[in-house]
């Protein structure tokens, strides 16, 4: 559909001055909505027909300002054609920027991607964590690629991009780079904050992500059993690392902790709450959010084994990540569980183990510093024994029931 489009030409009446003339401006008027600039010439009111908008008279002021309306509204209108031609809309304010020369910068896609992740980059360790700056650069990397092989181009302006870029670029991902489903949504979330920003800055007209849909696949994320804790509880080990990886294990599972949280954890995070209790309080690394965790007996006995015996007042022995799920990976063995085990999986243990035993998803999304349930219900399995203790109750409820039915022979 096109656009109602408009220029015309008016006296600023009330910008008067001492000579009586008055400054002459130009409207341009699209859809309603209008620009206007001045044109940095004056005129006397009484040489100005109003009604077709332009000077009166055959003196040469008259025939100069004429002269300078027509070629200045000649070339709005070819500014206007272009733009409808390039552009995925048009406004009255882009027409006069383009008129004026303002808006002669053109911004592209991976500029404002590289000025994002050097600003992201300082705040790494203090708003964010590196894994999340990491994931803006992988992605801007394979946009890059993207660009370079597929539009043989080494940028692309921000308003070219519109939405087959985005469905060509997760095909790219998939057929080119045979990224996963949830890793692609992963990629296709930050191209998105990033474009965003282009929209918030006006430089994206059209969201190009309308009517896109990123897909995340939910994952069937694994945990241990109570028997299969027991059996890690009670493995001795000759390694003096694998014990400790162990217990830094167990000690997740009992409290629910991350691995960053738990290598961060100090006596400070141990407190006397409320109910005359110790318990676990701290903010989590990846989101700020609080969480507060009764300190049970497992893991205190883990906390006091350590106690006193690490440097730079940590409370337990956490190594790197990296050599931890080594360490774990080794320990799943020697032990002959069948799972993987990682630091993720104590986690989703400690929300599985909880639920399973009765404790409500308010409490285990508390304790693990969600921001909300549905986080907590990907993270934790209903497990059938869960399902045999509720309905254990339940048939305790209903106890008796059973005689007021009749039945026919």
């Amino acid at each position: 559909m096109r656009s109602t489009f408009k220029v015309l030409f008016f006296l600023k009446r009330d910008k008067e001055k001492a000579n009586g003339n008055v400054p002459l401006f130009c409207r341009i008027t699209v859809d309603g909505k209008e620009a206007r600039f001045g044109m940095k010439k004056d005129i006397n009111p009484k040489f100005w027909d109003v009604k077709v908008g332009k000077a009166i008279g055959r003196t040469s002021e008259a025939t100069e300002i004429n002269a300078l309306l027509d070629n200045t509204k000649s070339a709005i209108i070819k500014v206007y054609r272009d733009l409808q031609e390039k552009d995925n809309s048009v406004s009255a304010e882009k027409i006069k920027n383009v008129f004026l020369g303002i808006d002669s910068k053109r911004q592209n896609l991976l500029e404002l991607f590289d000025e994002h992740n050097r600003e992201k980059k300082l705040l790494v360790g203090i708003s964010i964590a590196k894994s999340t700056y990491n994931k803006y650069r992988i992605t801007r990397d394979h946009l890059a690629a993207y660009i370079k092989d597929w539009h043989r181009l080494s940028d692309i302006p921000l308003k070219e991009i519109n939405h087959k870029f985005v469905c060509d670029f997760e095909t790219y991902l998939l057929t080119e780079r045979h990224s996963e489903e949830n890793t692609i949504a992963k990629y296709m979330q930050m191209f998105k904050h990033i474009v965003g920003i282009a929209i918030k800055y006006r430089w994206i007209c059209d969201n190009p992500f309308s009517g896109y849909k990123i897909h995340l696949k939910k994952s069937d994320r694994g945990y241990l059993t109570q028997d299969e804790i027991e059996i890690l509880m009670k493995q001795k080990f000759t390694a003096t690392k694998l014990e400790r990886a162990r217990d830094v294990f167990v000690f997740c599972c009992f409290t629910g902790l991350s691995y960053i949280d738990v290598k961060r954890l100090t006596a400070d995070n141990i407190k006397t709450s409320f109910d005359g209790g110790l318990w676990i309080m701290g903010k989590r690394r990846k989101t700020d959010v609080g969480y507060n965790v009764p300190l049970l007996d497992i893991p205190k006995a883990i906390l006091e084994k350590y106690n006193s015996a690490l440097p730079d007042e940590r409370s337990l022995p956490v190594t790197t990540n990296q050599k931890s799920n080594v360490y774990l990976k080794e320990i799943g063995e020697i032990c002959g569980l069948k799972k993987k085990l990682t630091f993720h999986l104590s986690r989703h243990t400690f929300a599985t183990l909880t639920l399973s035993k009765g404790v409500s998803i308010e409490s285990v999304s508390k304790m693990l510093g969600h921001t909300n349930i549905q986080t907590t219900q990907i993270y934790a399995k209903i497990t059938n024994e869960k399902i045999s203790n509720d309905m254990a109750l339940f048939a305790d409820k209903v106890k008796g029931m059973e005689t007021k039915l009749t039945i026919r022979s």
